[in-house]
């Protein structure tokens, strides 16, 4: 990847054509995420003006991330395989689709189809986002995209609910949540226009290599054999026992191509790599965690503290604004001090201020407590900023650069799986710990606090065994090797 500029040599300054290359990639991940954050808010006025029962309901939230999750890997083989702009403008173009079909929609179904097409759509954006990211960037400059592409989730997720609010407020309940929905086709219209013009040339890695359809199959049955069960809270035996099933027809499959010479979906380096699967047990433990906790505090705050759903949000609010601040110079403090030890770092802090948001609820009063709980959320927000590019520029330096796609597909669906699982399992402990009344609500809330502070314990153990296999770190500002074959063109 010779002579695209400054990143290439490993300093983190970007060349103008790799700051127009990264505004496409930061655009699709803030139009993605704020799609989900502001549908969240949107989901009552459309349950009563759409008359959705609780299944539809269910599939119209859960469904987006099923779909999203489903398409991770094999759009990131596709991008490796066949170049990842065409792909990039194809799950834009899905993506702005769903979302007017949702906005025009008059029955709940409908929108959960839309729902699925958007997701679909979103995961084959995002897979090609991250290998993207890979292909141009290297070094401390890598660090540094992924830092500001986490700042723009943070922001993402700051800005959706309240605007959400803001327009069903406005607007009234019906054409407000319509609003919603459609908020995000003018930025998806932006970005699909932006990536056609500013996105690399699509320059296939090894296009010989085939897509491995029977993989890609079992893959995807997979993912939703082991997402489902979580999304629905029921069947886990029976989709348990399918998923075993397909695991190991996938294990064999895989084997079988390897053997034969071809290229398999999931690339032999990265099953070969345990840094690579002990820092996606990192990503995983954080990212479910830091979701399961958000999802409990917004019902506590809303169901039982009494607060309005502005109100709440704004409680919630400073999550986002200490990750977005910390990750905007994480880069530099892990130039400083190496990932390893901002990760562990990291997670320390997390797990710290989930369990001080966990005593607050026992101990603090109720016209306090909204304030006690929004300094831990910017604690863990703060903390989240520090781990969240870290672990994702670690993981993916394992990765070579013809599995770029599959590699970040593996993280991101991995992520995916552990939130719908963790999710599932904190908000089960927190309804069924709890008994009518406040103090009932309180105890229920701190038994969900220590589940996601132990989830975080379990990412740092995972971090600390990385650090003692993998040896001495390796400093970001030394350049990785770049990917051969891979230029930035035009």
């Amino acid at each position: 990847m010779s002579g695209i500029g400054h990143s290439a040599s490993g300093s983190e300054r970007f060349s103008s054509r790799e700051r127009r290359v990264l505004a496409v990639c930061l655009a699709a991940g803030f139009t993605s995420l704020l799609d989900q954050s502001v549908l969240n808010i949107a989901v009552p006025a459309l349950q009563d003006a759409l008359s959705a029962d609780a299944a539809q309901l269910q599939w119209i939230v859960a469904g987006y991330s099923l779909a999203f999750g489903v398409a991770l890997v094999p759009g990131g083989r596709l991008g490796d395989v066949h170049g990842r702009k065409p792909f990039f403008l194809a799950g834009m173009a899905l993506f702005v689709a769903g979302g007017l079909l949702s906005s025009c929609a008059q029955d709940a179904w409908l929108v959960v189809a839309a729902r699925l097409l958007q997701g679909l759509g979103a995961g084959l954006v995002n897979a090609q986002v991250i290998g993207t990211i890979q292909d141009v960037f290297t070094g401390a400059a890598r660090a540094k995209a992924l830092g500001m592409y986490a700042v723009t989730a943070g922001i993402a997720t700051a800005l959706g609910p309240p605007v959400g609010g803001a327009l069903i407020a406005a607007a009234g309940a019906e054409p407000g949540w319509r609003l919603a929905v459609l908020l995000n086709v003018p930025f998806g219209v932006a970005t699909l226009v932006a990536g056609a013009r500013f996105l690399p040339r699509p320059r296939p890695q090894n296009a010989s290599a085939g897509l491995d359809l029977p993989g890609v199959t079992l893959f995807a049955g997979l993912t939703v054999l082991i997402m489902l069960p979580f999304i629905r809270s029921s069947g886990y035996l029976a989709y348990g026992s399918g998923a075993a099933v397909l695991a190991l027809a996938l294990v064999l499959q895989q084997r079988a191509r390897a053997r034969s010479g071809r290229r398999p979906l999931v690339h032999p380096a990265l099953t070969r790599s345990a840094p690579y699967a002990l820092g996606t047990g990192v990503a995983m433990a954080q990212f479910g965690a830091s979701l399961a906790y958000g999802m409990v505090l917004a019902v506590f705050l809303q169901s039982e503290v009494g607060l309005a759903p502005m109100t709440a949000a704004l409680v919630m609010l400073p999550q986002a604004v200490g990750m977005g601040v910390t990750s905007t110079f994480a880069w530099r403090v892990v130039r400083r001090f190496g990932e390893h030890r901002v990760i562990t770092s990291g997670l320390t802090l997390s797990a710290l201020s989930l369990l001080a948001g966990g005593l607050a609820t026992l101990y603090v009063g109720v016209g306090a407590l909204p304030w006690v709980l929004a300094l831990c959320q910017l604690c863990a927000g703060a903390a989240t900023g520090f781990t969240v590019a870290p672990t994702q520029a670690q993981v993916l330096r394992h990765a070579p650069g013809e599995a770029a796609g599959v590699a970040g597909g593996l993280l991101q669906m991995s992520q995916r799986m552990a939130a719908a699982v963790c999710i599932s399992a904190v908000s089960g402990l927190y309804l069924h710990a709890s008994v009518p009344g406040l103090r009932g609500m309180r105890e229920a809330f701190w038994h969900a606090s220590l589940a996601c502070t132990a989830i975080v314990a379990a990412g740092l153990l995972i971090s600390v065994v990385n650090r003692s296999r993998g040896g001495a770190p390796v400093p970001p500002q030394v350049p990785l090797a770049p990917p051969k074959g891979k230029e930035l063109a035009q």
